[in-house]
This record gives structure tokens, C-alpha cells and sequence, in this order.
């Protein structure tokens, strides 16, 4: 059974920093490359970074390029993103998915507010 397993969102001031891990299980996790993408309330998920199979390329969304990086160890069958100079309209739940695949995890809450 595949599972992917979000974790490491919260509550963060503006300015702030976060770091979103995502574990894979039941999967040969090397085989896929891996998006992060996120869905804040009233607005469709939108795809935020992504990563290859073997971490040689990565692809950010305009709106966090400069402040997020994804990363990848697949020793560890885990993707991270870490977040940077969070801000307010970073503010929604996170998803990792498996590319080209129906697996999602179930994502994680992550709020930007003073």
C-alpha cells in the first residue's frame, strides 16, 4: 500500500521559516519525481516546486522562487521543502504527489499570520 505522509507545517510569523517533509512508503520512491503543491481556502491547488528522480532538476513556481527549495533523499524516501521568508498569502495546506501518479498525501496545515 502506498502512503505518502506529510509532516512539519504550523503556525510561522511573516518572515518566518518552515520545513515540510513528505515520506514515502510501499513505493520504490526513486522511480518518481516528486511536486509539492498547495491549496489555500476558495483557490485551486497550485503547483509550488518540484524535484526529478534523482534530485538533478528542480522547477519552482514564481511566487517562492528565491524562498522555497525542494530537495529530495532518497535513502530516506523523503522530499523536504524548505520554506523561507514565509508570507501571509503562503498561507494553505501542502500536498506532495508522486509523478506521473493518483498517490497524494494528505497534506499538512501551514499559516503565515502575526
Amino acid at each position: 500500500q502506498v502512503q505518502l505522509v506529510e509532516s512539519g507545517g504550523g503556525l510561522v510569523q511573516p518572515g518566518g521559516s518552515l520545513r515540510l517533509s513528505c515520506a514515502a512508503s510501499g513505493v520504490t520512491f526513486s522511480s518518481y519525481a516528486m511536486n509539492w503543491y498547495r491549496q489555500a481556502p476558495g483557490k485551486e491547488r497550485e503547483l509550488v516546486a518540484g524535484i526529478t528522480r534523482f534530485g538533478g532538476g528542480t522547477n519552482y513556481a514564481d511566487s517562492v522562487k528565491g524562498r522555497f527549495t525542494i530537495s529530495r533523499d532518497n535513502a530516506k524516501n523523503t522530499v523536504y521543502l524548505q520554506m523561507n521568508s514565509l508570507k501571509p498569502e503562503d498561507t494553505a495546506v501542502y500536498y506532495c504527489h508522486a509523478v506521473p501518479t493518483p498517490w497524494w498525501g494528505q497534506g499538512t496545515q501551514v499559516t503565515v499570520s502575526s
